[in-house]
């Protein structure tokens, strides 16, 4: 298999906004260390065109939906410059079918590495806690499939935004922060922050676990968004999307072509 062509095809559905068939169903033996090093190949490219690799994000940090792919442990992807939103406006151009979830986004500070990192450890190099909304959109058709498709196409990472005002990592008891998302003035999405692996520290723990085993850490200043705290909600021109954390605020943002 060429894992390069494989990358470049990815890239160009994720550049261009176009479905495309999940990758497989032409490459039914590819294994989820091929399908990292295929997410990584597809960064490199979009690296290579001037955009910036700047923090990590994590999937499948829901017992529920390890249950349904069929994984024991979450997966990650990457989050590069050009993902982030730097106003409060979702532009659909180049998306296929987006969704949006509430996150959770940790600022780094010290890097962590290694497969013993205990949540102490993520403390201590935590600079601030920022609330924050994730944009995912898978470029297969149907928004299907597998745990090897999901990590080869970066975890379906698409879009994010966070708030202005960071917060100390000892502001409050994470796990309890309780969220609530409203899709054009009405609730769709309710949750706390210990959806997210019990607790979103361990969230940040198993990502440096799993970095580990590529000889990679998380560096100062990455962004970690810890995983989603509710369910993903479709969005679509026109709509008007709050998300309110209790003690931290609100994030809003309006979808448009």
């Amino acid at each position: 298999m060429d894992l390069q062509k494989i990358a470049e095809e990815i890239d160009a559905h994720q550049s261009s906004g176009r479905e495309m068939e999940k990758i497989t169903l032409s490459h039914p033996n590819l294994s989820v260390e091929e399908a990292y090093d295929i997410q990584k190949r597809c960064v490199d490219l979009a690296i290579e065109r001037g955009d910036r690799l700047i923090g990590w994000k994590m999937g499948l940090t829901s017992k529920p939906k390890q249950v349904t792919m069929g994984v024991e442990e979450p997966i990650y992807g990457r989050l590069t410059q050009s993902m982030e939103l730097t106003e409060p406006v979702l532009r659909l151009e180049g998306l296929i079918h987006p969704r949006v979830e509430p996150e959770l986004a940790f600022v780094i500070k010290k890097e962590l590495g290694g497969d013993n990192i205990t949540p102490r450890d993520v403390w201590l190099a935590t600079e601030c806690i920022l609330p924050a909304v994730e944009v995912i959109d898978s470029r297969y058709k149907n928004f299907s499939f597998t745990h090897i498709d999901v990590v080869a196409d970066n975890a379906s990472s698409s879009k994010f935004i966070v708030g202005d005002q960071g917060f100390s990592p000892y502001h409050t008891a994470w796990d309890e922060v309780g969220v609530s998302m409203y899709k054009n003035g009405e609730v769709v999405q309710t949750g706390a922050g210990a959806a997210i692996l019990g607790h979103p520290v361990r969230s940040v723990v198993e990502l440096a676990k799993m970095l580990s085993r590529s000889g990679l850490t998380i560096q100062p200043g990455n962004v970690i968004l810890a995983g989603a705290v509710t369910d993903a909600v479709s969005v679509s021109e026109g709509d008007r999307i709050e998300v309110q954390y209790d003690q931290l605020g609100s994030l809003k943002f309006s979808v448009k072509a």
